[in-house]
């Protein structure tokens, strides 16, 4: 896993196993964790981007091949830390935006599905192909993907064990956008980039506050969500940064947000 910094504000991770497609075995998950731990209290960040620095994949998902030589025991908890890993990705504060310049598939796409914004490559390969293994999505991937694109469409990917390429991910809404593959290999990454630029000028507290608004109220009631929404709202209303909006506003010029 490879942490790069875009002048701070938006982070990068890369996964880069090349030699095992990016297969998530206990070390990488190790990385991972710790990667993602110390990008939480960060306050300097505020865009995550997830990517592949190897060409054509994304992620494959579990190690098979470290899988096989595990006691059934092992494998439980190995499942358990990926479970936890992905969890954590998706509690990050910030917004997160996965680039799948290539293929994705069981744990891999749940890597995936854990980030707030999904974009892809016309020529990436998403699928959780878990069945395949009688086994079944264990990283999150039987609850994330039917709060994605609805039951019906996530029974059926689940149950056919299907992999779909950028289009149809499109189609069906696993992905918000897809682009044509460049020479490079990047095309996803860039489009993820211009994206999380597009989010860098907002304030920093608001930004926060409306991700766990968002994040917390599709768990619940409306009722409870606008609740939430108000409880959210009150976050930003003591904020350096709300005065400055103001004042920049009146006095015509772009906001300067501390995050404060």
């Amino acid at each position: 896993v490879q942490t790069h910094m875009q002048s701070v504000r938006i982070v990068v991770l890369g996964l880069n196993r090349s030699h095992a497609k990016n297969a998530l075995n206990k070390n990488l998950l190790k990385m991972m964790s710790k990667a993602v731990d110390a990008l939480k209290s960060d306050k300097k960040v505020r865009t995550v981007i997830f990517r592949s620095e190897v060409p054509g994949i994304f992620c494959a998902g579990a190690d098979l091949k470290e899988r096989a030589k595990m006691h059934s025991s092992e494998v439980s908890s190995f499942v358990s830390k990926a479970r936890a890993t992905v969890n954590e990705m998706a509690n990050l504060p910030v917004p997160t935006i996965a680039a799948i310049d290539g293929t994705a598939l069981g744990g891999g796409l749940e890597l995936a599905l854990a980030c707030d914004i999904r974009v892809a490559a016309s020529s990436a390969k998403m699928g959780l192909v878990e069945t395949k293994l009688a086994i079944i999505p264990g990283a999150g991937g039987t609850q994330r993907l039917p709060r994605t694109i609805g039951v019906s469409l996530a029974k059926e990917l689940i149950f056919s064990a299907r992999i779909v390429d950028g289009e149809e991910a499109k189609s069906i809404g696993l992905i918000s956008h897809v682009v044509e593959q460049n020479e490079a290999g990047d095309a996803a990454y860039r489009r993820a980039l211009a994206l999380a630029r597009e989010f860098l000028p907002q304030g920093p507290v608001a930004m926060r506050v409306a991700k766990l608004a968002i994040n917390q109220g599709m768990e619940v009631d409306l009722v409870t969500g606008l609740a939430i929404e108000e409880a959210c709202y009150a976050q930003t209303i003591p904020t350096k940064d709300r005065i400055e909006g103001l004042l920049a506003f009146k006095e015509k010029r772009p906001p300067r947000y501390k995050g404060e």
